[in-house]
């Protein structure tokens, strides 16, 4: 009898229990840190993808803003001539291209990460939140080599940074932070709906002329500035102008921006959560 009853204890000491996370807790970080290592695996995987069996390989990255900064600069500069402030087209483009590239791809790959990966969805677990995440971190290997271009416009036109500099790490935390609760909302909506697909392309187009990308934001009337200002892409884009060019920094438009950018997170966050039950159901 006790023999039993010391096999019986050494079972119920060996035995695992797994619980639903708190429905107040958004995110198990301890969760995420042991599975690093696939989280690491399809970061690399994702780098390598893109550019396996290419010639250039990560030329890419530069070439593909450097052709539309040319392609925005003719057009947008010198025929339709818009206004620039005093700052040469090539380097007012470029500053706002580098991003906005970082940005518009990272949001399309995060949105259909869940679909892409859907092979490996169905058959074992780990943090679905690891999908979503791994594009948002992968891209920022293209945006560290196409930031680049930046710094050689900024040479060419003899423009020398100043301390606006310093703020280059919270833009790169509001810009990952607006792509990710983006990525997120659609990510999860698109298990159900595979229209994101065929959406994302008129969103993205959406997204970068309601942006000052290829204008300033001073060319927008007064009366709608503040309105304007909750776009969280249009702090995003004159805040690394202030940062490159040395500008003061727009913080009417930083600000409202980055409120609204943590607000589309945390919903996204929420609604992935409460998805998250159906996504191998439904897949």
């Amino acid at each position: 009898m006790k023999r039993q009853l010391k096999r019986l204890m050494a079972d119920e000491s060996d035995v695992t229990i797994i619980e639903p996370l708190s429905n107040w807790r958004l995110v198990n970080l301890k969760e995420l840190w042991e599975y690093r290592d696939l989280f690491f695996f399809l970061i690399w995987r994702d780098i390598k993808v893109i550019y396996a069996q290419t010639i250039l390989g990560f030329l890419w990255a530069i070439l593909n803003p450097l052709i539309q900064i040319a392609i925005f600069t003719v057009v947008f500069g010198r025929v339709a001539k818009i206004p620039t402030e005093g700052i040469p087209y090539a380097l007012f483009s470029g500053v706002a291209i580098v991003p906005w590239t970082y940005m518009s791809t990272a949001m399309t790959n995060s949105s259909q990460s869940l679909v892409s990966g859907q092979a490996m969805l169905g058959k074992v677990y780990f943090p679905r939140l690891i999908y979503p995440f791994t594009s948002i971190l992968a891209k920022l290997v293209d945006f560290s080599i196409s930031i680049l271009i930046i710094f050689a416009l900024l040479i060419y036109y003899q423009v020398y940074p100043t301390w606006n500099l310093l703020y280059l790490p919270v833009l790169v935390f509001f810009m990952m932070t607006a792509s990710a609760g983006i990525g997120l909302w659609f990510s999860a909506m698109a298990i159900r709906f595979r229209d994101i697909r065929h959406l994302m392309p008129f969103l993205i187009r959406m997204l970068m002329f309601s942006a000052p990308i290829v204008y300033s934001a001073s060319t927008i009337p007064s009366d709608y500035r503040f309105l304007y200002s909750f776009n969280p892409i249009v702090g995003i884009i004159e805040g690394y102008r202030a940062c490159f060019l040395g500008t003061p920094i727009p913080w009417q438009f930083v600000v409202p921006g980055l409120l609204t950018a943590l607000v589309i997170f945390l919903g996204g966050m929420i609604y992935f959560k409460k998805m998250e039950h159906v996504f191998v159901d439904v897949i």
